[in-house]
């Protein structure tokens, strides 16, 4: 994916942080890479068996935050690799199965309940929005008449992001309404059928979810997706639910100075600010386990992953990278594809990609830095680790 696309549109970046200034970690801290437990070791490797993707997780963890960590491998076992700590001031790897906010990552998830809607029946990806949720989408030159299902999954509807600061309701919470009517506020940035990264588009999915099956939405995808695959430590925290479940990966805010960054503590987070366009919480081993049961065609049937993964491209042309319907697809070096998505929330910076013969990898950093965003050093611990071995 190119800079800009990551930037304007794979990450979710808004909310208010409540922060306290904290120490920056040594030089040792910052950048050695750290063994596991020893309760943890039948995933972990010696680092010598994956000096490639080490280097790179180091030089990512060097230009992201306090900490970043990587779980990786294939249909024959994994691995995880950390650097840094995921605590300041600490000596603390991160763990594949320490929990963080996955951000946009969200949206694969939302984009599997909606197709399982349509294979059901009760959702056509052909149909006009409108036809579901009739008067929502309208103003400013938006026509829920003109814009399709399929158009909301792959952000081809012209609609625009929200603001920074939508309206909260009274407790401090958002609602998906008052999300997309802050969205539809601005006028469209497209016409209907031009690619452009959107989070209104997948709050007003949460709405069609909401409107086809009577139930909130983190209920929807909680019974769908993360109950069946027996995703322990995912959730879809529910409006107002700001707790993020021990064991976890602390998240920072960061700006960097020069080569000095100056960290604050992402001390309390308000979900439903991105709902179902990025508000879960998950572990690298849960994503791993989600994105593997998805591409297998444990989700959906092959139609509907065939629907899922008809693309569109996006950023420079010379990169090659497509989007789906909740699903992003990246050419490797070592040859073929993965398919996965990243995610960027205050706190943290995170990418898992599979491939359709097993492999997979997750990345996290705990960051969200507010510029110079590593981008190209995430994609390239992801690419190290699935190519692993391979020419």
């Amino acid at each position: 994916m190119s800079s800009t696309l990551s930037r304007a549109g794979f990450a979710a970046v808004a909310g208010t942080v409540c922060a306290v200034m904290l120490a920056l970690p040594s030089p040792a801290q910052a950048h050695a890479p750290q063994a596991a437990p020893a309760s943890n070791r039948t995933q972990v490797q010696a680092a010598d068996d994956h000096a490639a993707t080490l280097a790179a997780l180091k030089t990512f963890q060097a230009n992201a935050g306090p900490g970043a960590g990587v779980h990786a491998g294939d249909g024959t076992g994994s691995w995880t690799l950390s650097a840094g700590t995921g605590t300041i001031n600490t000596n603390r790897p991160i763990q594949a199965t320490e929990s963080y906010r996955i951000g946009s990552q969200t949206k694969t998830f939302t984009a599997t309940a909606v197709l399982q809607l349509v294979e059901e029946g009760k959702v056509s990806l052909e149909s006009p929005i409108e036809q579901y949720l009739p008067g929502v989408v309208t103003g400013n030159g938006h026509d829920g008449n003109a814009i399709t299902v399929r158009q909301l999954l792959q952000h081809t509807s012209g609609i625009p992001v929200n603001s920074p600061n939508p309206k909260a309701s009274p407790d401090g919470t958002y609602t998906l309404a008052a999300l997309v009517k802050d969205g539809l506020s601005r006028p469209r940035v497209s016409a209907p059928g031009t690619f452009e990264y959107s989070n209104t588009n997948y709050e007003i999915l949460g709405m069609l979810l909401e409107k086809v099956t009577g139930l909130p939405a983190h209920k929807v995808i909680t019974s769908r997706i993360i109950e069946p695959l027996g995703l322990a430590r995912t959730r879809f925290p529910a409006p107002g639910d700001r707790a993020l479940p021990d064991p976890a990966v602390r998240g920072y805010h960061g700006i960097r100075v020069g080569p000095v960054y100056f960290w604050t503590d992402v001390l309390a987070f308000e979900p439903s600010i991105f709902s179902t366009a990025g508000a879960m919480i998950s572990t690298m081993e849960d994503l791993t386990t989600f994105y593997d049961a998805l591409l297998g065609g444990n989700l959906l049937s092959p139609a509907g992953l065939a629907e899922m993964k008809s693309t569109v491209a996006v950023g420079d042309p010379a990169a090659g990278y497509e989007y789906g319907l909740g699903l992003i697809k990246q050419p490797l070096p070592c040859g073929g594809v993965s398919w996965g998505y990243n995610g960027m929330v205050p706190g943290y910076y995170t990418q898992t990609a599979v491939t359709e013969d097993g492999r997979h990898a997750t990345v996290v950093t705990n960051a969200h830095l507010i510029t110079n965003i590593p981008v190209k050093q995430m994609e390239q611990v992801v690419k190290s680790a699935l190519c692993e071995n391979r020419s």
